[in-house]
């Protein structure tokens, strides 16, 4: 196969890899409710800003709304059946898999442009085909920044390399602007951007009209905050958001529990660029890392910005080992063991994603339609919620459950559907609990939980798909 071809075994792999399953796996997440029931407000009032939250900016609701009004979404032929249920999330979730695909695409030409075809082909490769590439199935505003901050490095790349097209620093800054009025962390890879555009040419020209976009782009969230005259909720939210904070070994465990492959030869490949000083591959990933391990709450899907990063450390490292290990000169045990690495990652993947984890939740909100007593208030995660009132037009129910610690609840009943998260999330106050206490359950929804071994390698990823099982649906009095 010619190598201009090349390009076309890492875009097959990722496109079956994020389309064979796109709503069964995985689970459908709390926050992807959240993304999803912010697209349906910027649909319906035109305003991407929901209510008085400030937590993140708007542009990844903006683009979901784009897909979904594209798609005449709603489809009208919806009904409380878990199938059709289970359809609403088919859009998104595609969406998401063409994003996860264009991700594939822009990783193979920027290390092909910076490393040659071999780096090229291998890291999009491991992109494609490792564990971890199933969380770029999941509705969030880190993948659906990705291709934004992707396209921005390498137009910047190709801008140092030509002469004349002056054109690409402006619209790299605009892409880059574009990931940070999507999700504000992705400001931490303006130095790298800045080393690219600059470390050849270096004119004071080149740097301001790159960063011009930079920085008023993402300056349109605080200026629509400061036009509903909601500026100082904006700074207090903001501050709150860069004040929740845990341990950074907690997305570590995370990621090995995903993805232990990746991980390993992911960070050799970044302590190999540490050693051979590789400025391109430390200047994307000690920012980040940096940043993450200094501020903010994190959660495993937070590694998605410097997931590309790793696959193309480990692909240099992977590929150079037989300069060091004379054992590897041999071809065929080199690419023996790549070629055993991307085996595995492949049928590690396909061994998770082939599984419909998703449909229990389906089911149990099918059975709450079904079952719904009007004068009852309905609690929910997100995932949930935007469907019963956007979807099915139903009264009495929160934008999530959380939202009873803040006020009244109507209703002389309540119906509480108690998933893993909702469970998890007691902790947050006791209208919570007494929520939980005042209800009996009526109708609980196993799933698939024990149909895997979540101790033994791939299904230990099936932690990380919890709210997929053993769903409580609850009923009760509410005591005001």
């Amino acid at each position: 196969m010619e190598k201009k071809y090349f390009i076309l075994i890492p875009l097959l792999l990722a496109t079956f890899i994020h389309l064979v399953n796109p709503v069964g796996f995985p689970d459908i997440f709390f926050d992807e409710g959240i993304y999803m029931r912010r697209a349906m407000n910027t649909i319906d009032t035109g305003n991407p800003q929901e209510s008085y939250l400030y937590d993140h900016p708007y542009f990844g609701q903006i683009v979901l709304a784009g897909v979904l009004q594209i798609t005449n979404y709603p489809p009208d032929n919806i009904s409380t059946d878990p199938d059709s249920l289970q359809s609403l999330y088919l859009i998104p979730r595609i969406f998401m898999g063409i994003v996860a695909i264009v991700s594939t695409f822009l990783i193979y030409e920027i290390a092909k442009v910076k490393f040659g075809n071999d780096v090229a082909l291998l890291s999009s490769s491991l992109f494609a085909v490792m564990p971890y590439t199933w969380i770029f199935d999941r509705i969030l505003l880190d993948a659906i920044l990705l291709p934004f901050l992707l396209s921005s490095i390498l137009l910047a790349i190709h801008f140092a390399k030509s002469q004349g097209n002056t054109w690409l620093a402006p619209v790299s800054g605009i892409l880059l602007g574009l990931a940070i009025f999507t999700k504000v962390p992705a400001f931490v890879f303006i130095p790298l951007v800045i080393w690219l555009i600059f470390q050849k040419r270096g004119k004071l020209s080149d740097m301001l009209i790159w960063i011009i976009p930079v920085l008023l782009i993402p300056m349109l969230w605080p200026a629509n905050s400061i036009m509903l005259d909601q500026f100082d909720l904006w700074v207090k939210d903001v501050l709150w958001q860069s004040q929740r904070s845990n341990s950074i070994l907690e997305i570590i465990g995370y990621f090995i529990l995903i993805d232990p492959v990746l991980f390993v030869i992911g960070f050799a490949g970044i302590v190999y660029s540490a050693i051979t000083k590789n400025k391109f591959v430390m200047f994307w990933f000690v920012p980040f890392i940096a940043f993450l391990s200094l501020i903010g709450f994190k959660q495993y899907f937070h590694w998605i910005p410097v997931i590309p990063i790793l696959c193309i450390a480990a692909s240099i490292w992977l590929l150079d080992m037989p300069k060091k290990v004379k054992y590897l000169q041999s071809k065929t045990i080199h690419y023996g063991i790549i070629g055993a690495i991307l085996v595995f990652g492949f049928s590690s993947t396909v061994l998770i994603i082939t599984n419909d984890v998703s449909y229990n939740q389906f089911e149990a909100l099918s059975f709450v339609l079904e079952n719904q007593n009007k004068q009852s208030t309905i609690l929910a995660s997100p995932v949930y919620t935007w469907i019963l009132y956007d979807v099915f037009d139903i009264d009495n129910v929160p934008k999530d459950y959380a939202m009873i610690l803040f006020g009244p609840v109507e209703t002389k009943k309540i119906t509480v559907i108690a998933d893993a998260h909702f469970m998890l999330d007691q902790s947050r106050g006791d209208k919570l609990v007494q929520a939980y206490n005042n209800t009996k359950s009526i109708q609980f929804f196993n799933g698939k939980v024990k149909d895997f071994d979540t101790r033994i390698y791939p299904y230990t990823n099936m932690r990380i798909n919890q709210e997929g099982f053993s769903i409580d649906v609850r009923t009760g009095q509410w005591d005001k």
